[in-house]
Order: structure tokens, then sequence, then C-alpha cells
């Protein structure tokens, strides 16, 4: 893989390899990646990805460089992406990248002779689904069989790549959404419909190993706030969803959290949740990725 700008980059076959590292790397301190230094361009606040990256690339021996906001000029519109992109190609080993539109990702990896790492996107989260997958491989020590249910809106850029990821790794995934927010038509085309999609989230979880969700309201639908708000109502992660599930069912969100609006802090905090597994195998996986991008 030169860049990782979507799930549907990798192969089934590199995903598991990505799986199998992060078991090797798990809690360990190396110079694999001595003398090398990424570059985390966030044009969004950021604490997990930003923190996790950051902290993978010291734990590697490496070294990482906050590029967020301000202080680079292509976020201020007084320099082009591709000129900030053949820039940095010549400074950096690779650069994480945490833009508001999948279009400027592309036009960075276009210019780019470096690993351009998707960060988030308004279109997808890959290292994000990755991670998710891997924590689910985790709990439950297997993926074939499972069913994970994302409840809320389907159009949201983590369904998305949990769709991608699902579907290259045969997990059973159904996407409970109101009719406002489908799953965006072309992943569900290159996935060959392999997701569910309802507007009855107490159907859906009824078979349901794993309840996702995520906030209603991303970075950038502020505006839409009211209006998301009403029409998700009836998607809420609570505990009377919850008694239609599984009693073994697990909770998985990944953060941050509204909460008293996607999810309820009895919820959140309750024992069925492994946000916080989901929320440190970050710093894992993207070890394993920033291994084999860089090595």
């Amino acid at each position: 893989m030169k860049h990782l700008l979507d799930i549907n980059d990798l192969s089934k076959k590199e995903i598991e390899q990505i799986f199998k590292l992060t078991d090797k790397l798990r809690n360990k301190k190396t110079n694999l990646l001595k003398q090398k230094t990424i570059g985390l361009l966030f044009a969004k606040p950021s604490t997990r990805t930003r923190v996790s990256f950051e902290v993978g690339m010291v734990q590697l021996g490496g070294h990482a460089l906050d590029l967020s906001g301000a202080k680079m000029q292509v976020f201020s519109g007084r320099e082009a992406i591709s000129d900030t992109s053949k820039t940095l190609s010549r400074y950096l080993n690779a650069v994480i990248a945490r833009l508001y539109s999948h279009e400027d990702l592309l036009e960075l990896a276009k210019h780019s002779s470096i690993p351009i790492i998707n960060g988030l996107t308004d279109f997808n989260h890959p290292c994000q689904a990755l991670t998710d997958l891997y924590t689910v491989k985790k709990e439950f020590g297997k993926l074939k069989g499972i069913h994970l249910v994302f409840v809320g809106d389907g159009s949201d850029n983590v369904c998305s790549s949990l769709i991608q990821a699902c579907y290259k790794l045969g997990v059973k995934i159904t996407v409970a959404t109101p009719r406002y927010y489908p799953p965006d038509a072309e992943i569900l085309k290159r996935t060959h419909h392999h997701a569910t999609v309802t507007d009855n989230a107490k159907q859906a979880v009824k078979n349901a190993d794993v309840i996702y969700t995520d906030t209603w309201i991303s970075m950038g639908q502020e505006k839409q706030k009211v209006e998301r708000k009403r029409r998700l109502v009836g998607y809420q992660v609570n505990a009377k969803l919850l008694s239609y599930a599984h009693p073994q069912v697990r909770i998985m969100h990944c953060l941050p959290a509204h909460r008293g609006e996607e999810i309820t802090d009895r919820v959140l905090d309750g024992k069925h949740s492994i946000v916080f597994d989901q929320a440190e195998n970050r710093l894992h996986v993207q070890k394993a990725i920033l291994y084999l991008l860089l090595k």
C-alpha cells in the first residue's frame, strides 16, 4: 500500500496482516521506525486520532509533528494543496491527514511521493473501522458469524467504512437508520449491498452481537443540529433498545460521544460497553499501519 485513503484500498489479506502485526506490536516499544517522521496535517480537532498516531510513532522509535490548523498555510487558503503535498514529501516519511473534504485528501495523495493515511474525511474513516473490527475480533475471538448493527446516521463516514470493512472480512452488518440518512450509494454499490438497511432499530438489534453508534452531529453539521436531533431521536442507544437485544450484546462508539443524544450515560458506562477498549486499540492498530507503510 502506498497510501491508505479508504478501506477499499485494502484486500482481506492485507487487513488480516494488519491485525496479526497489531498483536505482535501491542504494548511494545521498539526502534522499528527510528529516525522516521510523520506529519499530522489536521484541519479538524482530534483526540484519539492525533494522540494515538503521535504516541504510536514514539513507541516505534520515530517522531510526529503537529501540523494542525493555523500552523499550516494550506488551511488559510494561502497555499495550494498540491504545493503543500510536494513540499511535505521532501521533509517527512508519511502524512496523516484529517480533512473536511475527501476530494482534498485525494488531491493531497495525487501529488505526494510519501504515504498519505486518512485520519478522517467527510467520506470515510478507515483507521477507525480497522480498529473496530480488530476490537470485535479480540472481544469474541472471531469475526465469522458476528452480527454488527449500526444504529443512527447511516450516511455517517464511520458507518461507510464499517460497511466496507465488514464486507471485506465477511461480517454481517445491519444499518438501522431513518430514511433521511441512508448509507452512501457508492459504498453500497462497491460492497454489492452487503449491508442490510432498515428503519426499525428495535427489530435490527434482536440478533446483534454488537450495537454500534456515532454522533448525530458531525463536525461541519452544526447548522443542522435541531433537524438532525428531531429525525434521529428514535435511534438513541439506551436501556430500552438494549432490552430488545441479546443479554451479552456489546456496545461500541468511536467517540467523541454526545452523551444523552445518540447514547445514554447508563449504556456508555455500563457492563455491555467496550468503548474504551475500542479507543485504546486505535493506538495498537495504527502502529501496525505505520510500520507496514514506512518500513
